[in-house]
């Protein structure tokens, strides 16, 4: 990569877009709403069960001005997702200062392995083992939204639920390929602890993006 358009993306004021896109938010509190989707490339987190592995590589994604991801979000929808890869590997403060200035409502899906950075009207906080959360992230998290791979991921659950705020909203969301497995344990488990909610891939149940 070119040594200013290196400084540009350090910045923020470029960033390695994969992918955007306008569909219905499939998870969490939100699930059901219109928003439109910037993925960020660029993750190191290395979740084996990732269904966007093609993000990881920020390499493979080209830098592009910010300001005109933004132009192209105001298009489309009021409600903003910024996810990846794992987007707090790149500065957020360029992005949601112009999504902002532009009064949409800005999200992000962020594994917290990284500091936070931009504003953000909604955190969902989803953590990983291999890479855990800042104690900011978890601090000013919305929504910790788990997923449920194994029974282990059960304790981790709640030992990440330990650590974010009194507001934040709790979900265990089944892994994908063990959903028929992993679903009847997480119904039993979200009953005996009702303060947790489920949260499903209802996207791809609408074979949606």
């Amino acid at each position: 990569m070119k040594k200013e358009i290196q400084e540009l993306v350090d910045k923020g004021e470029m960033l390695p877009l994969m992918e955007e896109f306008y569909t219905i938010q499939g998870e969490g509190f939100y699930k059901g709403t219109a928003a439109y989707f910037i993925r960020v490339g660029g993750c190191d987190v290395g979740c084996h069960w990732c269904d966007v592995k093609e993000s990881w590589d920020a390499e493979l994604h080209p830098p592009t001005e910010t300001t005109k991801i933004v132009e192209k979000a105001a298009l489309h929808s009021k409600t903003i997702v910024v996810t990846g890869g794992e987007p707090l590997t790149w500065d957020m403060t360029a992005l949601t200062t112009q999504l902002k200035e532009k009064g949409l409502q800005v999200h992000i899906e962020t594994s917290g392995a990284y500091p936070l950075t931009g504003t953000w009207d909604w955190i969902c906080l989803s953590p990983k083992k291999m890479k855990l959360p800042t104690a900011e992230v978890s601090a000013k998290a919305h929504e910790l939204k788990v997923i449920i791979f194994n029974r282990d991921d059960f304790k981790f659950a709640e030992e990440q639920a330990a650590l974010v705020n009194d507001d934040c909203i709790l979900y265990m969301q089944p892994e994908w390929s063990k959903r028929d497995k992993m679903i009847p344990e997480i119904v039993e488990y979200v009953m005996a602890n009702p303060r947790w909610k489920v949260s499903l891939q209802t996207h791809k149940y609408l074979n949606i993006p």
